[in-house]
């Protein structure tokens, strides 16, 4: 699509678990489209787990475990900022003993 695309008023139609959805966003319809299927395939891993058929449950079991994983990720992001702000507090250190 093209990257001048301009959405403001613009509705994209998605599927999410057999319902078609209207969405709204900023942005272009392929990323919104992107992120309904990446929706879609977690409740549809859910319902093929749980006993349940109640699409509202799957979808807060779905939405919990997305949570869960972008939770995860937040950490382990500033675990590693956490890493990288030490070995260049260390290397500083050294630099500033070899210089001065």
């Amino acid at each position: 699509m093209d990257a001048k695309y301009d959405s403001t008023n613009a509705s994209t139609g998605v599927e999410i678990f057999g319902q078609t959805y209207n969405v709204r966003g900023e942005g272009n319809p392929d990323y919104l489209e992107e992120l309904a299927r990446f929706v879609d395939a977690r409740m549809r891993e859910v319902a093929s787990q749980v006993a349940t058929v109640d699409p509202m449950k799957i979808a807060i079991l779905a939405a919990l475990n997305i949570a869960d994983e972008f939770s995860r990720y937040r950490r382990q992001r500033e675990d590693a900022a956490g890493i990288w702000i030490e070995r260049t507090e260390e290397i500083s250190d050294r630099l500033s003993e070899v210089i001065g």
